[in-house]
C-alpha cells in the first residue's frame, strides 16, 4: 500500500503554494503572448507514432512513451509541442497564406532514463509564428521570448542565438553526407573539439574551411564577432546566415532587447528540424535552458503545407525553478473569507456563503467544531481575510 502513495521517477505531485506558484506564472506567460496576438490552439496529449519519426528530426523513438490502441495502431505521449501543431495547421490551415499566429500550454512526456532526478512529464507554454519567412518575424519572435521572461519576473537571463544554415553551407561546401553531417553536427553541439578534429582528419579539406568547422564551437560571444567570422569564409551561404543574424541585431535593438543578446554558431540544436536561426535563454540556477526556439521551414512540407514557421517554447518547470531559487516569485493568494457555522444554524449558514460568492468573495464554508483557537490552528488562515461565524442567534465578525 505505502508504494501506491508515491509516484513513478520522472513524475510529481505539485501542491499548496507550489501548485498557486505554478499556476501564476503560466498565467503570466499566457498573457504576455496574447499581448503579441497569438491565439491558443489545443492538440492531443498522445498522437500517432508516425507523427515523431526520426525523419522529423524530433525526439528519438527511444525516449518516447508508446502504446498500441486496439486498432494495432502505434500511439505516444507527445514528447514535443511542435510537429503536432504542425500537423494541426496542415489539416485546418493548409490554404491559408497570411501569418498565423498560434499559442500553446502542454505537457510533453520523455523518457530522460539516463538522467537521475530530471523530470519526464513537463510543461510547455509557447508559440508558433507560421507563413513568415522574414527576418522580422524571427525578431518578433526572439523578442517574444524576452518578454515572456521579464513578464514571468526573471531579472537576468541570456539569449544565444546561432544559426542552422551556417554550418549546413559550411558541411556542404566540405562535401559531407547526411550521416556525416549529422555526426560532425552533434559533436559541435556538445562542444567535442577533439572528436571534431578526428573526424576532419580524413577528409581532404581546404585549410580555411577545416579551420573554421573546427573554431566553429568557439565562435561566440557579440554581435561584433559575426563581423568578424565574416572575414573568415567567402561561402555566399555561410555570408547569408551571418548577415541574416546582422540583420537581425538590429531589428532586437528597435524591439529594445539587445541586451539580453549573445551569438554562438556552434549551437545548432537539438531538433533536426531546424533550418535556419535556433536560439535558447538560460539563467542562473538552473542547469539548463528555461526556454528554447527556432526556424523550421521544412517541417510542414512533411504534412502538405509548404509554409515557413519558427516558433518558441518555454519550459514552465525549469523557469519555476529558477524564479523559485533566485528568490523571485512567491505564491499570491486570492483573499478569501471563511464562514463557519455550529450545529442548527446549517440553512443560515448556506445563505451567508451564497450571497458572498454572488459579490465575487472567494468564500469557505465549514462547521465550527471545536474550541474557535484551536480551530484557527487546525485548518490554518493564510490568505484569509475576514471570518464569520453563523448560530441560531445571527452573524458574527470573527476578525
Amino acid at each position: 500500500m505505502e508504494k501506491l502513495l508515491h509516484t513513478p521517477e520522472g513524475v510529481r505531485d505539485l501542491h499548496d503554494a507550489e501548485c498557486v506558484k505554478k499556476q501564476q506564472l503560466e498565467g503570466k506567460l499566457r498573457h504576455c503572448l496574447h499581448r503579441f496576438g497569438f491565439r491558443d490552439v489545443v492538440t492531443p496529449t498522445f498522437e500517432y507514432f508516425d507523427i515523431f519519426r526520426k525523419e522529423r528530426g524530433t525526439v528519438p523513438s527511444k525516449d518516447m512513451y508508446k502504446f498500441i490502441d486496439r486498432e494495432g495502431n502505434t500511439l505516444v505521449l507527445r514528447p514535443d509541442m511542435t510537429p503536432p501543431i504542425a500537423r494541426c495547421v496542415a489539416k485546418y490551415y493548409k490554404d491559408e497564406v497570411n501569418p498565423l499566429r498560434l499559442s500553446y500550454r502542454g505537457n510533453t512526456f520523455v523518457d530522460n532514463s539516463g538522467y537521475r532526478g530530471k523530470l519526464k512529464e513537463t510543461t510547455q507554454i509557447g508559440a508558433e509564428l507560421i507563413n513568415d519567412g522574414s527576418v522580422v518575424a524571427d525578431a518578433e519572435m526572439v523578442a517574444l521570448m524576452a518578454e515572456c521572461l521579464k513578464a514571468s519576473g526573471l531579472k537576468e537571463f541570456q539569449i544565444e542565438i546561432g544559426h542552422v544554415g551556417f554550418f549546413t553551407a559550411l558541411a556542404k561546401e566540405a562535401g559531407f553526407s547526411a550521416e556525416e553531417a549529422a555526426e560532425v553536427r552533434e559533436l559541435i553541439e556538445s562542444k567535442n573539439l577533439f572528436s571534431v578534429e578526428q573526424v576532419l582528419s580524413g577528409k581532404q579539406l581546404k585549410p580555411e574551411l577545416k579551420e573554421l568547422l573546427l573554431k566553429l564551437p568557439e565562435f561566440f560571444g557579440s554581435v561584433e564577432k559575426l563581423s568578424e567570422i565574416r572575414t573568415m569564409t567567402e561561402n555566399a551561404e555561410a555570408c547569408a546566415a551571418l548577415d541574416h543574424l546582422m540583420m537581425l541585431h538590429k531589428y532586437l535593438e528597435s524591439y529594445g532587447v539587445a541586451e539580453y543578446i549573445s551569438y554562438d554558431l556552434g549551437m545548432l540544436g537539438k531538433y533536426g528540424y531546424y533550418t535556419g536561426i535556433n536560439f535558447r535563454a538560460l539563467t542562473y540556477k538552473t542547469g539548463e535552458s528555461v526556454a528554447a526556439g527556432g526556424r523550421y521551414d521544412h517541417l510542414m512540407g512533411q504534412f502538405g503545407k509548404n509554409a515557413p514557421a519558427i516558433g518558441i517554447a518555454l519550459y514552465v518547470d525549469t523557469l519555476l525553478l529558477g524564479l523559485s531559487r533566485q528568490g523571485l516569485i512567491t505564491a499570491e493568494e486570492k483573499e478569501r473569507t471563511l464562514v463557519v457555522y455550529e450545529k442548527t444554524a446549517e440553512c443560515a449558514a448556506i445563505k451567508c456563503v451564497c450571497d458572498l460568492r454572488a459579490g465575487d468573495v472567494y468564500a469557505m464554508l465549514e462547521e465550527k467544531s471545536m474550541d474557535w483557537s484551536e480551530y484557527k490552528k487546525r485548518i490554518g488562515t493564510n490568505g484569509i481575510v475576514q471570518m464569520y461565524q453563523v448560530t441560531v442567534d445571527g452573524v458574527q465578525t470573527l476578525n
